[in-house]
């Protein structure tokens, strides 16, 4: 009888420095959360063996660094609209003030009134087609205007894209070259979304290019090469990022969308465009999905 009271007090003691273990243990980690600053890179460790202290330590670990990956989130996309703000703050701006510009100067000039009113006009419509870039962005990012695709024949949209440029490509002095194996060449698109992606195209060309553009499509891919003009060549990783342009891309307009936009169109129709520069020359390529099924068609 008295040797298995003894094992019982042994094992109650035992029982009890335990739980008073765990009990140090718990208060520990709960000093290390409540003193710890929020944004510190803080792991629980845990000395007690057996498998629930291990498993509570690597849910509280994991619950941490969610929390820690979700603050590091919200940093970049506070960064990125401070960014987004800025952006489009200028570029509205910048149309915005020549229009007001030119109307003050339409009082004390009025025998100019029709150069100043088409003037005012341009202004207002490049500061229309920034609006409708950025609009036309926020819903491809949000889901709202995902296109149906379907077999879709890619040489007729750039036909009538090019004839609707033909005014600003002639002033440009710019005889595009379209190079295509075959003008029975079918695509996976929306051809809404691939004329689309076509203006912004040749709009890129016209407004950085420095004369010259070769349309070509085979085996799948459509590519616009257009030559350089003077200045550092731009950074081919970064071009389709959103607002990024070259030094001197904000004088000659533009929100630093369009190429965003051509990007996020191809992606949402299962392709995928990418731009390399070789020597003096710029080049995109469209990479368009289930071609082997529309060749035949």
């Amino acid at each position: 009888m008295l040797p298995a009271l003894i094992l019982a007090l042994g094992a109650l003691a035992a029982a009890l420095l335990r739980l008073h273990a765990y009990r140090a243990q718990m208060l520990e980690m709960a000093r290390a959360l409540e003193e710890t600053p929020a944004e510190s890179n803080l792991r629980l460790t845990v000395r007690m063996p057996g498998a629930p202290a291990r498993r509570l330590c690597r849910a509280i670990n994991a619950r941490l660094e969610a929390g820690r990956q979700l603050r590091t989130e919200m940093q970049r996309a506070e960064r990125e609209l401070k960014y987004t703000m800025a952006c489009i703050s200028h570029d509205i701006r910048t149309p915005l003030a020549g229009a007001m510009g030119y109307l003050q100067l339409l009082d004390g000039e009025p025998e100019n009134r029709q150069e100043y009113l088409a003037i005012v006009k341009k202004r207002l419509r490049e500061l229309e087609t920034l609006l409708e870039e950025l609009f036309l962005y926020t819903r491809l990012l949000n889901g709202s205007a995902v296109p149906e695709c379907e077999e879709t024949a890619a040489f007729p949209p750039l036909c009538e894209v090019l004839a609707e440029f033909y005014p600003q490509l002639e002033a440009a002095g710019i005889r595009p070259e379209v190079r295509f194996e075959t003008e029975g060449l079918q695509v996976w698109a929306n051809r809404t979304a691939l004329e689309r992606i076509y203006r912004n195209l040749v709009t890129n060309a016209l407004r950085h290019g420095a004369g010259g553009l070769v349309i070509s499509a085979r085996a799948g891919e459509i590519c616009f090469a257009n030559p350089l003009g003077a200045g550092p060549a731009p950074d081919a990783g970064r071009l389709f990022e959103r607002f990024y342009q070259s030094s001197a891309a904000r004088e000659k307009g533009g929100a630093g969308l369009g190429l965003s936009i051509v990007r996020e169109l191809m992606e949402q129709m299962q392709g995928s465009v990418s731009a390399r520069v070789e020597g003096s020359m710029l080049h995109i390529s469209l990479s368009f999905s289930g071609y082997d099924n529309c060749q035949g068609s």
